[in-house]
This record gives C-alpha cells, structure tokens and sequence, in this order.
C-alpha cells in the first residue's frame, strides 16, 4: 500500500517536477532555486526524488548516454498521473483550510 502523505521538501519537489514535465535533477536543482529563491543540493534532490519514487508519485527512466557528459547517462523523472492527483488534493485540502483563515492587518512584518 502507498503511502499517501508528504514531506514539505517532497511536496515542493513534486511540484517543480509538475510544472518542467520530464526533467532530471540539475534542472530540477535550477527550478527550486527559482521558484524558492534558495539553492538546493543534487544529494538532497536525489534522495527525495528515490522517496517520491518508492511511494508511487514519480517515476524515472535513463536517458541515453551522451558525449558532453562523458558517455554517462542521465536519469530523466516524471511525475505520475498519483502524483498530480496527490498534488491536486494537497492543494484542495490547503485551500479549505485557508478559507477558514480570518484575514490579519500586517503592518510591519517582512519575509
């Protein structure tokens, strides 16, 4: 049986991997830090992408080798069609919950 919950980390990998299609870490690497406007290191990406791969939400395949990477192939990841689904009701879920938020004066607060 799949497990069905996720990690922040997870969850914010999946969704860069959503929105590039199929990709592999370096890019994935250069889309967190976009998006997030942190960096991210290929270990971390690696082995979060392993995990969301066991639980059924990403799957991977190898490209064919190439000569600007030494005759190394690399390891292409798509999310599957649990993983938009798990990315959508995660969505859904955080939704609900910020409908029931009053909303807040802020007047001096900076992230």
């Amino acid at each position: 049986m799949n497990d069905y919950s996720l990690g922040a980390l997870e969850e914010l990998i999946l969704l860069v991997l959503l929105s590039q299609g199929k990709t592999y870490g370096v890019e994935i690497a250069k889309q967190y830090e976009h998006h997030f406007n942190q960096s991210i290191s290929l270990p971390a990406i690696h082995v979060v992408l392993k995990r969301l791969e066991k639980k059924g939400f990403v799957k991977s395949e190898f490209g064919e080798p190439t000569a600007e990477r030494g005759g190394r192939r690399k390891r292409n990841y798509e999310a599957t069609d649990l993983g938009y689904k798990l990315a959508v009701k995660l969505q859904e879920n955080r939704n609900r919950i910020w409908s029931t938020i009053p909303k807040m004066e802020v007047k001096y607060a900076t992230i």
